[in-house]
């Protein structure tokens, strides 16, 4: 899991709410885990709150967006499209890593992010 995603009434005041009582070390993007994975390398997953009136769901009108963290993101959307999954989008290249969003058969948006954790240390 990459990370979990949600529409918020007030994405501030319920970050300060889960770092106050559940101890969650948050910043303005909501809080990130930190964890090892089998190979012995950080990794990361990120908890965000985003605001009610977000555009980044769409085109899914669901309260929240699942991250997938992957490996190889470029074949996966190969293999993917071959399938005749419907990608939501281009694909994205940022410093912290690749991004692409597909729709599952609900219409729900996912986002896949191929990670450069070592970006975020």
């Amino acid at each position: 899991m990459g990370g979990f995603f949600f529409k918020s009434a007030n994405p501030a005041a319920l970050r300060e709410w889960y770092s106050k009582h559940l101890g969650l070390k948050t910043d303005n993007y909501g809080s990130t885990f930190w964890w090892t994975d089998e190979k012995g390398n950080a990794a990361s997953t990120q908890w965000s709150p985003f605001t009610a009136d977000t555009t980044y769901f769409a085109p899914s009108e669901k309260q929240f967006m699942q991250n997938f963290r992957v490996r190889d993101l470029d074949s996966l959307l190969v293999k993917l499209t071959a399938e005749g999954v419907t990608l939501a989008g281009e694909p994205e290249t940022y410093d912290y890593g690749k991004f692409a969003w597909v729709l599952d058969p609900e219409g729900n948006k996912i986002e896949l992010w191929e990670p450069n954790d070592k970006h975020l240390l």
